[in-house]
């Protein structure tokens, strides 16, 4: 049996499994399950999958809205030795049809035997009824106990974890058992965690890898403590999740970027005993470029609650990994690598300046490797790059996905020596990870490489530019120089002389920022920016918003 079966089987009959478990519900009506009736649950359900034919190591997709019904069922499918798919969940503003034709599309790639339905997703039966699709009702999977958890091996898929964007060209990440175990020991040591103190609340969706694995399957398997709400909960009330640590004594949560820069500007507008926030020890902030204006405002709003600054972990992780590469030290809270923008951008050297250099870049240190991980930097001929020498950050280590799953077939993501190309850029310092941007959206220009984060940031610092909504693409530059637009959102979008004095100001600001003046200037009302199903800005889509030149 896998090690990452035998722990969580272990953890659920064990005493934390039946003196901790999750809540969900709210911030309606609340209910609480230990692991352990988490887990009574689950065996119910792979009891009901093996007597309807599943097989070992069938590919499950699921696609269902409440953690609650969630984690039994994904807990099912690998005691019935299966792998686990995350479908990409539509919103009220997503095309069914066009859903439906790159979920089928999934379906294929992933080679599923059975979708998995759950409310509020109930009402796409229909659907799923017209192109043949084979799937069962949550609600109504409830068999005698399966006996005992079907054998795997550390290299059977555990969990395909399709990738940002995963729509008309969908990928899966293929997740086995070793990959699974290996991570969640990992940020187990490097977090600290600890099951009888810890408290984690999460709204992160659980189609992510951060949502799945380390704030659904990571806790599962621990025996943790979890508060779980959904994206649209979020959404709908930012302030519920400080609200949420504050009455559960949260001591983890983590959020991607634009979330923190959302949530802090929420609470400089409640009173000062809104919150308590001292027991939060961990506000990991991942999952895209780290900003550290955006994390100083969240520290900044929450120092009036009692949340210690220290409290912010600067992570590096990717699905590629099963989730994180590098963590910060614990309670180093956010420390800031500034270096000279001219030996970054033509001699891609990070060479260390005075924060109050003009123009100097700052970068987030995200901490060594996890246990089990090795990172290196080479250059584009494969040589190892020495310190501060910036280059394509490559990683290694048992967590390291052995290939991906795409519509042509298998694809390995290996070399012969087990390293995996990230796609990202980036150097290492004292043994600490920078990154600095990915490889496919760095801007050209006179020699110099451009990070669009650089240019973003300083967009972003425009009042009336919505936080976390910018975006730097790379023009196609035909028989031209190569080019650059910025993309933002903006109530001020339709007022055509704010317009005209906004996109003016961001000019300004970039040309501070960069030394480079943006081709154009794009305002757009709020909603308009192309996004992950997890709500990353998506760079490569963005640039279709552009106004062809002349």
């Amino acid at each position: 049996m896998s090690r990452f079966v035998d722990t969580m089987v272990a953890t659920a009959v064990g005493a934390g499994g039946r003196e901790r478990g999750m809540t969900t519900g709210e911030p309606g009506e609340p209910v609480r399950r230990t692991w352990a009736e988490v887990h009574e649950r689950a065996t119910r359900v792979a009891g009901a999958l093996v007597a309807g034919g599943m097989t070992r190591g069938a590919s499950v997709a699921v696609l269902a809205g409440d953690p609650a019904a969630i984690a039994p069922a994904v807990q099912a499918v690998w005691l019935a030795g299966g792998s686990t798919t995350m479908l990409h969940q539509p919103t009220a503003r997503t095309d069914l049809a066009e859903w439906a034709e790159d979920t089928l599309r999934v379906l294929r790639m992933i080679d599923a035997e059975l979708v998995l339905l759950g409310t509020p997703f109930d009402a796409l039966s229909a659907v799923l009824d017209q192109h043949g699709v084979a799937y069962r009702r949550l609600d109504e999977l409830d068999g005698e106990p399966l006996a005992a958890p079907v054998e795997v091996d550390e290299d059977m898929p555990a969990l395909l974890q399709l990738t940002s964007g995963s729509t008309a060209d969908p990928k899966a990440v293929r997740i086995t058992h070793g990959n699974l175990w290996s991570n969640a020991e990992g940020m187990r040591v490097a977090a600290a965690l600890d099951p009888g103190s810890d408290v984690m609340v999460s709204w992160l969706p659980l189609f992510h890898d951060m949502g799945m694995v380390g704030f659904l399957t990571v806790p599962m398997l621990l025996g943790i403590e979890l508060v779980k709400v959904t994206p649209p909960d979020f959404l709908a009330r930012p302030t519920l999740w400080p609200d949420l640590i504050s009455r559960y004594r949260g001591t983890i949560t983590a959020a991607p970027n634009f979330a923190y820069a959302i949530v802090a500007r929420r609470m400089n507008g409640v009173d000062d005993d809104a919150f308590d926030l001292s027991a939060l020890r961990i506000a990991l902030n991942g999952a895209e470029p780290i900003d550290p204006v955006a994390v100083k405002a969240f520290t900044d709003a929450g120092a009036r609650f009692g949340m210690p600054p220290e409290c912010v972990l600067c992570a590096y992780g990717m699905a590629e990994t099963t989730l994180g590469v590098a963590f910060a030290p614990l309670f180093s809270g956010l420390a800031v690598d500034w270096v000279d923008p001219g030996e970054l951008e033509a001699g891609k050297r990070a060479v260390p300046v005075a924060p109050d250099t003009p123009n100097a870049r700052a970068f987030p240190l995200n901490g060594p490797p996890l246990p089990g991980l090795e990172v290196q930097v080479v250059d584009e001929s494969g040589a190892v790059r020495g310190e501060r020498e910036v280059g394509q950050l490559r990683v290694r280590g048992e967590a390291v996905t052995p290939g991906y799953l795409t519509v042509d077939g298998p694809l390995a993501t290996q070399d012969a020596d087990g390293w995996l190309d990230t796609g990202d850029e980036g150097y290492l310092v004292d043994g600490q990870v920078v990154v600095c941007g990915r490889r496919k959206d760095v801007i050209i220009m006179g020699g110099r490489n451009i990070y669009p984060t650089d240019i973003e940031r300083a967009a972003l610092s425009v009042p009336g530019v919505r936080a976390g909504n910018a975006i730097a693409v790379r023009l196609d530059a035909g028989t031209r120089r190569e080019r650059f637009a910025v993309v933002v959102e903006s109530k001020l979008a339709g007022e055509d002389d704010a317009v005209k004095a906004l996109s003016k100001e961001i000019s300004a600001r970039v040309v501070d920022a960069v030394g480079l003046r943006p081709f154009s200037v794009v305002v757009l009302k709020p909603g308009s920016l192309p996004k992950t199903p997890s709500g990353k800005l998506r760079r490569s889509s963005a640039a279709s918003l552009v106004p062809a030149a002349g």
